[in-house]
């Protein structure tokens, strides 16, 4: 039996990017670490509110969690400027100024945040 055309097949999903290695890929490990105690802490904050503990108690257990994806957050953004932003600068051309529109609008957001 022959394989149908490639044409008949379902796209591959993509949103624009070239993604290759990711920057952050050998910390893989480590951001996942991370992000499951962050995991533990919104459990713990949701705990915290339904025993009806006191409010700044749970402010400051906000205020841990948001400083521990504030980390996670300029951990990635350190790692995509200095692997994929910078491959990108050093190939030059569009490829360069869209990833450094694009880490600029991360930055842009993170700031906002």
């Amino acid at each position: 039996m022959a394989t149908p055309p490639a044409a008949t097949q379902a796209p591959a999903e993509t949103d624009g990017h070239d993604h290759g290695a990711h920057g952050y890929i050998t910390e893989k490990d480590a951001y996942l670490k991370r992000l499951k105690r962050i995991e533990g802490q919104a459990r713990g904050l949701q705990r915290m509110v339904e025993e009806d503990k006191y409010c700044i108690d749970i402010l400051t257990q906000v205020s841990a969690m948001t400083k521990a994806l504030q980390a996670v957050a300029m951990g990635l953004l350190e790692d995509h400027i200095s692997h994929c932003v910078v491959d990108a600068a050093v190939a030059g051309g569009p490829a360069a100024e869209a990833k450094i529109k694009e880490a600029t609008d991360a930055i842009a957001r993170l700031v906002r945040s």
